[in-house]
């Protein structure tokens, strides 16, 4: 009787094992946490593994180099933006509601703290580390203009609107959409806007943006 009690003693004190998805969920969190409090160049393999609750070569195993790190905590934010996107359900959704949709979610995505720290240090850090301006230019700049792109060619598709170059289309939404305000909290002259006025500036992009494009 006593043995039995010291074995379920010890089986529910056995630490529960994490899959290494779950496992690279937390040190990815805990990467972008020290990428944007001490930088590329400072940010402590050590520390992260420690705020990760992982040791050193847990870590190395599945992240081999920092480089590698900074790619995955960027991949992994641009992801939950291109899934709350979703252009293809948004392909079916009315052209006003849906362009709203749209850069409600691009403007949620860039004018967050997070996304502007993150934009803040790659343009810090890109002479003395360009694969890190390499990475965030492929996996955040081109990813999301890519997916904004193809909601444009679905509705030139569907004879919404009307555009000579889509691509071109995709720099003037994006920057009508976010650039001014970006660039105001960077240069420490705004505090981010609230979700409130992304939503309002969203709707007055939408309306200006369709006034030249749609088809009557």
């Amino acid at each position: 009787m006593e043995k039995k009690a010291q074995r379920e003693k010890r089986c529910r004190g056995r630490p529960q094992i994490r899959s290494d998805e779950e496992t690279r969920d937390m040190i990815l969190e805990a990467a972008n946490d020290q990428f944007v409090k001490a930088g590329y160049a400072s940010a402590s393999i050590s520390t992260i593994a420690q705020m990760a609750g992982v040791s050193t070569k847990t870590l190395y195993r599945l992240f081999p180099a920092k480089a590698d790190l900074f790619s995955d905590v960027i991949s992994k934010k641009i992801s939950g933006y291109i899934l709350a996107l979703d252009t293809e359900g948004l392909a079916t959704t009315p052209l006003r509601e849906s362009l709203e949709k749209l850069l409600i979610s691009y403007g949620r995505l860039t004018l967050s703290a997070e996304t502007i720290a993150m934009t803040r240090l790659v343009l810090s850090e890109s002479d003395r580390f360009p694969e890190i301006a390499a990475v965030f230019y492929e996996r955040a700049i081109k990813t999301t203009g890519k997916a904004i792109e193809n909601w444009l060619r679905k509705r030139i598709a569907l004879d919404e609107i009307e555009l000579d170059d889509p691509s071109v289309a995709v720099g003037m939404l994006r920057g009508m959409m976010a650039m001014e305000p970006q660039r105001a909290v960077m240069l420490g002259l705004s505090e981010c806007m609230s979700d409130e006025d992304i939503v309002a500036r969203a709707r007055v992009c939408t309306r200006l943006f369709l006034q030249g494009s749609q088809k009557h």
